[in-house]
């Protein structure tokens, strides 16, 4: 019903910058909001940034002042920039959105993305 399709993964060195994208398709009436997390190996998936619609805009700590999350709410799409780039911030990125369908507009549910990998390393 509801397909996230994200792209802009890869490998990038120490201090380098990298942008994801997702693009949210399918029979949505409404996104309540859009983000990423990203799970490294060994470890649970855990908060990147997340928007809500027409509202505020929450970082993980760890990557506050180096990524900025954005959203196109004309094209259903959600962007992460990256910089500052740090070994640590290695992981597979998933992106994240809470959606209403058409076939069910009062019920929101969570979808997910397949996952890009990005790699800092030198």
């Amino acid at each position: 019903q509801v397909q996230l399709v994200e792209s802009g993964g890869g490998l990038v060195q120490p201090g380098g910058s990298l942008r994801l994208s997702c693009a949210a398709s399918g029979n949505i009436f409404s996104i309540n909001a859009m983000g990423w997390y990203r799970q490294a190996p060994g470890k649970q998936r855990e908060l990147v940034a997340h928007i809500i619609s027409g509202g505020s805009t929450n970082y993980a700590d760890s990557v506050k002042g180096r990524f900025t999350c954005s959203r196109d709410y004309a094209k259903n799409t959600v962007y992460l920039q990256m910089n500052s780039l740090k070994p640590e911030d290695t992981a597979v990125y998933y992106c994240h959105a809470i959606v209403a369908t058409i076939q069910a507009m009062g019920v929101m549910k969570p979808y997910w993305g397949q996952g890009t990998q990005v790699t800092v390393s030198s």
